[in-house]
């Protein structure tokens, strides 16, 4: 029996670029979705670090502009989090986020039938299939997670200096804002490879038969 040829970590990663500029308009759609949650993500725990940061400096001014831009603060407190409203819209942009995102892989996974047939007929592994398709969404999950990320901590400290002034910008813990833009990007990484998991093992699993016989 011959020895089955197994394709190096790097070609994988070679034939999941090629694949994601081949479809660069689909992933793009794919990648701008998961900007758009995770910048939300990022922007409303990057604004809560701020306006911590403006508590911790114990400035009465900062904690009058606070009350007056709409947050509740009882004369003893000197932190805020986020409401109650503010945490189901993260939680519902992160579930439509995820379904899109599901939907964009099976719909890719549909699109290359044919491909994944004659990869299999050539000897790929389930596993091979399915690295390929974790790659390919690990790849726009970085990109897009990072990028929503950084756009979101961004438009947060632009938010705090239009509402309160550039001297705000000076009560900032920027250890605290680096750790929310981490988190949200690293949960858009996650996000992104959640969505694509059954696609990716719908298309490891499939057979080079049925795959080749698909009609397109």
């Amino acid at each position: 029996m011959a020895r089955q040829v197994v394709l190096p970590f790097k070609k994988s990663v070679e034939i999941a670029f090629k694949s994601i500029r081949v479809r660069f308009f689909r992933s793009l759609i794919t990648t701008m979705s998961l900007v758009l949650a995770i910048s939300f993500l990022s922007f409303i725990h990057v604004s809560t670090d701020v306006a911590n940061g403006m508590l911790a400096t114990h400035d009465s001014a900062f904690r009058q502009a606070l009350i007056r831009s709409g947050y509740d603060l009882g004369p003893e407190e000197n932190s805020v989090g986020n409401s109650p409203k503010q945490q189901w819209l993260v939680i519902l942009s992160l579930l439509v986020c995820v379904v899109g995102i599901v939907n964009a892989q099976l719909m890719a996974v549909t699109e290359r039938f044919r491909e994944i047939g004659t990869m299999k007929c050539l000897g790929a592994l389930d596993r091979f299939i399915l690295r390929l398709f974790l790659l390919e969404s690990g790849m726009q999950g970085v990109v897009g997670a990072g990028i929503g990320a950084f756009a979101g901590g961004l438009c947060a400290l632009a938010n705090a200096v239009l509402r309160f002034g550039f001297k705000a910008i000076t009560a900032v813990i920027w250890q605290d804002v680096a750790v929310s833009i981490s988190i949200a990007a690293g949960v858009g990484l996650m996000l992104s490879m959640v969505g694509v998991l059954y696609p990716a093992i719908l298309a490891a699993r499939m057979q080079p038969v049925e795959a080749m016989r698909v009609e397109h």
